[in-house]
């Protein structure tokens, strides 16, 4: 395992932080944060680090990188996190659907769109989750009917973050229906502007909105077809895989304990001792000592899920996909990021609210992001089953 990081790495860290720390980086992540229900524009943002090149580090040069090493551009992504970025963006148009093109597009596909991705003029949303599917793709429904050199896409996507901003949808349907469930799927980049799009939201407590996208016989090329025909699922399962490493969890878990032991620190002193009401001032003091306990406790827990986080990303870079330990990862960290988030909500004191302080704002919004972490790329039972099956072939081996 891995327990640091190379001399290299670490001057490569402290430049990209440098970068981060520009007033116009901090300015406009200042105006792409969303808060009570608004959800700003956070194109401006990703435009100006597109420019400082900082989007995709990992990709070619050809499509808009700078080749380095996939661990490196996890290294920007806890740096962008730390530096108050908002996220989503990134891991659906450069994690997901930059990963899928690198792994199944053809060259003109990678041409076609990577750098535009790279420089942040473009982005793009995921289209899998349907309403009567829930977590399980497999029960999707959404047909690509075949219409002369290319398709026509008709159904119905739900629970889809940033549509409204994005260029483009990888979209998950099916090719040929009556294969099997988990036969005959396909993946499509749609243009989102095309007509028989339409995109709505979806009311939620949630900061960021959630989109219902409607597909009434979406016209799509040949070009448009993101790996080989039916293949759809294999490929879904690769990529999830390496989607799975927990680090966008586990930064969101970081995050928000630093905003919970701002709260605390920051919370109305309690009365002395000897006044009138002593018996609440140590009742207080001991509630605030037992609070930093328990975030020391989850710093140690932190510790932990970044080991295993980087571990699965180490195995990546060396082109070692263990589904088994990015199932780990995952549950690992979205449980945790859930379970701070929770636990913190109450932490930040009438007077913070009323003040509206950074700490307040951010946990009133992890509070409510929180319940998504352990159903989004795939749920905690699905990560659990993973790991229980290959135990159970271990133990059939073994025997």
């Amino acid at each position: 395992m891995r327990f640091g990081f190379t001399e290299e790495q670490q001057r490569f860290r402290a430049d990209v932080r440098q970068a981060l720390r520009s007033p116009d980086v901090r300015a406009a992540a200042a105006d792409a944060t969303p808060a009570d229900g608004v959800e700003p524009d956070q194109r401006p943002l990703y435009r100006l680090l597109g420019k400082l090149g900082l989007l995709a580090v990992h990709w070619p040069a050809e499509y808009g990188g700078a080749g380095r090493p996939l661990t490196d551009a996890a290294i920007v992504a806890e740096e962008l996190v730390r530096a108050g970025v908002p996220d989503t963006l990134h891991v659906n148009t450069i994690q997901i659907i930059g990963q899928f093109l690198l792994m199944a597009g053809t060259p003109e596909q990678k041409r076609r769109h990577l750098p535009a991705l790279a420089r942040g003029e473009r982005f793009g949303s995921v289209l899998y989750t349907e309403p009567d599917a829930g977590s399980d793709l497999g029960a999707l429904r959404t047909v690509a009917e075949p219409d002369g050199d290319g398709y026509r896409l008709t159904g119905t996507k739900v629970f889809s973050l940033k549509t409204r901003f994005v260029d483009l949808g990888l979209c998950a349907a099916r090719t040929t229906p009556g294969a099997g469930k988990y036969q005959g799927i396909s993946l499509f980049l749609v243009d989102l502007d095309a007509p028989g799009v339409t995109v709505s939201v979806i009311p939620s407590a949630n900061d960021e909105q959630f989109h219902r996208v409607d597909l009434d016989g979406v016209p799509v090329s040949g070009d448009d077809l993101l790996g080989p025909r039916d293949q759809g699922w294999p490929l879904l399962n690769e990529a999830l895989a390496i989607e799975r490493t927990g680090l966008d969890y586990h930064l969101k878990a970081e995050y928000w304990l630093e905003a919970a032991l701002e709260a605390l620190l920051d919370r109305e002193p309690a009365a002395a001792p000897d006044a009138p009401h002593a018996s609440e001032a140590r009742l207080a003091h001991e509630a605030h000592d037992a609070h930093l306990e328990r975030i020391g406790r989850w710093d140690g827990a932190l510790a932990a899920d970044h080991i295993l986080a980087w571990e699965v990303l180490t195995g990546i870079a060396a082109d070692r996909v263990d589904p088994v330990a990015a199932a780990v990862a995952k549950y690992h960290s979205s449980e945790l990021a859930q379970e701070i988030a929770l636990w913190a909500a109450d932490l930040p004191g009438p007077g913070q609210r009323a003040r509206r302080t950074r700490a307040a704002v951010t946990l009133d919004s992890a509070y409510r992001e929180a319940p998504g972490l352990t159903l989004s790329a795939g749920t905690s039972e699905v990560m659990l089953q993973i790991m229980a099956t290959a135990f159970d072939s271990l133990g059939q081996e073994k025997r």
